[in-house]
């Protein structure tokens, strides 16, 4: 199986943090983008380098996937640990095994500390409960890979916790931009849905109480998705089974063809099966096909499961990401949510840089009233957001001048290199939080960066790694941004090293003034 170009980069890169002594590190691919094909990858490399390798997943579907995988892209057979089913006296060097079964003493104590030489973890959000780290704990030695598809830098710190290392992340607006997932459209339906009375459980809303909560709402919300998604084939996340099943009833009621699934569900791979194949054009359930199920089909996703947390509303809207013939976009269909705190997931979330710009997206969908093209709305926000700051910045830059600074204030320098993942940079690894050592400290001072405000060692690092490839790329150094954009010149930072000099040396030979026809704030560079 030939690899996309971004699969074998991601592959190359684990092997590489493995070969440097980085024993745990992180994969993060968008659902859709094949991330159990790349890790079936990195098994054949390590077996051929004659490791035994361990799966671990939380869900049976989850590893029976892994399994299946793993057999159409390399030929490797694997053992099982689940329940009665054991890989001991096996001859395969791959065994997959379900986390609930592995954690437990009797079993654990069966497999030496040594045994395996590889760990993947499949779903790696859920690695930090005392059930995964139990096991791992067990084969403490071994090179362990956490793949997950969440997009949001909360998880992501979550996840430094335990994991040491990023090493590759390949994000949902590149996936639809280079063409393997599909563009998404948000649409706000303008439903005021009170959150307010909802309690707050394991960091979540508490599911019985959404139930509650939803059920006056249910006919207006069908109303409303029969006026803009009747012809889609739609799945529903709804946070109880009870309140799965009225859904239902209220959806065939006004013309949809709906079905339902659950845990208990006896017909739920046929349900599954007619409702790929056409019979149902809406499935509704609770939270049960948030992971290890794939319709590509389906072109709208209604989640009426409101969460905090990122990982949980990227793997529903994920659900419809994927490509399919006929196929133009996935339509989320978002409500005007009302909560006590604004911390609730929208799909600016699924690929807004922070939370400035993701509020002001949700902003701009709410007031929209038709479905909008996620990555055109992120792209506006971005640029109301920069603007916003560049009016702030630029009274920082008139305080600046007054105290006459020789050096550049790390800001100033980020938001003139237009650098967007430097000044929204947050900490995810422990040597990251760790403060900055003396020598980057005094390599970015004599580079013209004030150091005063880093304050972890993966911000100086970032900037250094910035300098450094700026220098490379011949455009302009600190100091001549702090020259130039102090006399009124726009956006430095985006110049060549040699037209920031042409421009000083005029100044210098004109006793230090800006010459006379060059007004600095219209100033272009060829």
């Amino acid at each position: 199986m030939e690899l996309r170009t971004y699969q074998q980069e991601a592959r190359e890169s684990i092997q590489s943090e493995w070969e440097k002594g980085i024993q745990r590190t992180l994969l993060v691919l968008p659902t859709g983008c094949g991330k159990t094909i790349v890790f079936s990858k990195v098994i054949e490399d390590r077996v051929r380098l004659g490791e035994r390798v361990l799966v671990l997943a939380h869900r049976g579907e989850l590893l029976d996937q892994a399994a299946d995988k793993l057999a159409q892209s390399t030929g490797l057979g694997c053992a099982t640990e689940k329940a009665e089913q054991t890989s001991i006296g096996s001859w395969f060097r791959v065994v997959v095994g379900s986390v609930q079964t592995m954690m437990r003493d009797k079993r654990l104590q069966q497999f030496a500390p040594d045994y395996f030489d590889s760990i993947i973890i499949d779903e790696a959000h859920h690695c930090l409960s005392d059930s995964y780290q139990r096991v791992l704990a067990h084969f403490k030695d071994a090179n362990v890979l956490g793949v997950t598809a969440t997009p949001d830098r909360g998880d992501m710190r979550n996840l430094g916790s335990y994991f040491e290392s990023l090493a590759y992340e390949y994000t949902l607006p590149k996936a639809i931009k280079e063409g393997y997932l599909s563009p998404i459209k948000a649409m706000t339906i303008p439903l005021k849905l009170d959150l307010s009375s909802v309690r707050q459980q394991s960091g979540d809303f508490a599911a019985n109480d959404l139930g509650t909560a939803l059920d006056p709402y249910l006919e207006q919300i069908a109303a409303e998705m029969w006026k803009v998604a009747q012809d889609r084939k739609i799945v529903v996340f709804l946070p109880l089974v009870k309140t799965s099943q009225k859904f239902t009833e209220i959806l065939n009621r006004i013309g949809f063809r709906a079905a339902e699934v659950n845990g208990e569900s006896q017909d739920r791979a046929e349900v599954l099966a007619d409702f790929d194949a056409g019979k149902y054009n809406v499935l509704c359930n609770s939270m049960l096909l948030t992971e290890g199920w794939d319709c590509p089909s389906v072109d709208c996703v209604v989640v009426l499961r409101p969460t905090k947390v990122r990982s949980l509303y990227s793997q529903m809207v994920g659900r419809g990401t994927r490509l399919f013939p006929g196929k133009t976009e996935l339509l989320l269909l978002d409500f005007l949510w009302h909560t006590e705190r604004h911390e609730l997931c929208h799909p600016a979330h699924l690929i807004a840089e922070n939370e400035e710009i993701a509020q002001a997206m949700t902003k701009q969908i709410e007031e929209a009233g038709v479905p909008l093209d996620l990555e055109a709305v992120e792209k506006q926000a971005a640029e109301d957001v920069i603007a916003q700051r560049e009016e702030a910045l630029a009274k920082l830059l008139e305080e600046m001048k007054r105290r006459k600074r020789k050096l550049v204030d790390p800001l100033q320098f980020e938001m003139s290199i237009q650098a967007e993942d430097l000044y929204s940079y947050v900490p995810s690894f422990g040597w990251e939080m760790a403060p900055p050592s003396e020598k980057q400290l005094q390599t970015l001072e004599k580079l013209g960066i004030l150091p005063d405000e880093i304050d972890n060692a993966g911000k100086a690092t970032k900037l250094l790694e910035r300098l450094d490839k700026r220098r490379a790329e011949g455009l302009t150094t600190p100091k001549q941004i702090r020259f130039l954009e102090q006399r009124g010149f726009q956006h430095v930072g985006t110049w060549s090293f040699e037209t920031a000099k042409r421009l000083i040396d005029r100044i210098a030979g004109n006793g230090w003034r800006v010459p006379e026809g060059i007004n600095p704030r219209e100033y272009h560079v060829e």
